[in-house]
């Protein structure tokens, strides 16, 4: 897999993903791009009993980017960490093609019901046929 020179990581909680996508990175010597997609925040929020209303707010995104950037650096990759809200689908073709991206690479769900295993993940179904570079899914 020679010639990409961007890549794209869209994580959705597997630690899975995010090792496959550095070590194919690094193997690349690429750059890399780390997106984390949280839904879209709409309507009242109950924030009683709430310490801090930020992590609340971004559904731990945040803290989710800042252990896959201590991944990275301990696999000696430099990444660009972005969090990103909506759609999931279509924040991912969105950030891979304002990032001029050459490669997505992310993974599906486990599998847990027999009619998603047959019929697939929607989400990755959706950026294959939106997205403006190759696709990449590893299994989680």
């Amino acid at each position: 897999m020679r010639g990409y020179r961007k890549v794209l990581i869209a994580v959705n909680g597997s630690k899975h993903v995010l090792d496959q996508g550095l070590r194919l990175a690094n193997d690349e010597k690429t750059w890399v791009t780390i997106v984390k997609v949280i839904p879209l925040n709409e309507g009242e929020l109950d924030l009683t009993g709430i310490k801090n209303i930020e992590d609340a707010l971004d559904s731990g995104g945040k803290k989710a980017l800042a252990e896959y950037k201590k991944t990275a650096e301990s696999e000696r990759t430099l990444v660009k960490m972005r969090l990103e809200e909506g759609a999931a689908h279509e924040k991912i073709v969105e950030v891979a093609g304002e990032e001029n991206c050459d490669l997505i690479i992310m993974g599906t769900p486990k599998i847990k019901h027999r009619l998603t295993k047959f019929f697939g993940d929607r989400t990755v179904e959706k950026v294959i046929h939106r997205s403006p570079c190759p696709v990449l899914v590893v299994g989680a």
